[in-house]
């Protein structure tokens, strides 16, 4: 079926919008190739004519309403930005949850509060579980890199990443408290907090105050946990790499300083 053939009456679709990015609008007419506009009607009432460039851009299709709000992006029939958008939108304004698989990849909206979802209870629902068998979550994620590790004996990796203040650090602190409980660490203060409070000099120097963060990181981090045969932490390291330089525009002034070269 050509892509044109989609585009017939009562279809709907997802068109530009200054104020919301995004609006739907429902076709009138069916579309012919070579035409220059498309019929819609805006969910308003509104009639418009959409002018497509050359006759060949056409806006892209909405999806139809029982597949909005599934907790996986791959089962949408478009992928696109606005359907993207709309189902995250739809899970956390109307369902109050923050994460939605897109295929291995957990996407999390930061709703800037505490939730309920992250203690010993729930990590233990999500441990033994496969990556989908229950809601998305960081611990479905946590828990599928554990058990890669125990089962191929290979080291694993989890990227964490965001733009400022989208909850990387946080993320990744929730990834590590997983790791600490389900291996019985012996430790009596938490792994997670061990790991994120050995760099305080590198973050006092290397933080800037963002529109979306009070203390925005210009470094990214790289944390290792190790574990024994057991599969139980041993330790952890954390390195920081890469300094955005571009945003350091200037030096506070210091009366004393400390370097520490590690």
């Amino acid at each position: 079926m050509a892509l044109s053939e989609l585009y017939t009456k009562y279809n709907r679709v997802w068109i530009p919008d200054a104020e919301h990015v995004w609006q739907s609008a429902e076709i009138l007419t069916d579309f012919k190739p070579g035409e220059t506009v498309l019929e819609l009607q805006l969910e308003d009432g509104t009639e418009l004519q959409y002018p497509l460039e050359g006759g060949e851009k056409l806006p892209p299709l909405r999806n139809p309403d029982i597949l909005v709000g599934e907790n996986d992006l791959t089962a949408l029939s478009y992928l696109h930005e606005p359907a993207v958008l709309h189902n995250l939108k739809v899970r956390f304004v109307e369902s109050k949850i923050i994460y939605t698989y897109c295929g291995i990849i957990l996407v999390a909206v930061n709703p800037y509060k505490q939730l309920p979802i992250y203690g010993d209870a729930v990590i233990h629902a999500y441990s033994g579980q496969n990556m989908g068998d229950l809601d998305p979550h960081i611990f479905a994620v946590a828990e599928e890199a554990y058990k890669q590790m125990a089962r191929n004996n290979k080291n694993q990796s989890i990227i964490v990443s965001g733009e400022s203040g989208a909850g990387k650090t946080v993320s990744a602190r929730y990834a590590m408290r997983y790791f600490a409980v389900v291996s019985k660490s012996g430790s009596k203060t938490r792994v997670e907090d061990k790991v994120l409070a050995s760099n305080p000099i590198t973050e006092a120097i290397g933080n800037a105050k963002t529109t979306r963060n009070d203390n925005s990181s210009r470094f990214g981090k790289y944390t290792e946990i190790s574990f024994d045969k057991r599969y139980q932490i041993i330790g952890a390291n954390m390195r920081t790499y890469l300094l955005e330089k571009s945003r350091v525009v200037f030096q506070g002034a210091t009366k004393a300083m400390i370097i520490i070269v590690f």
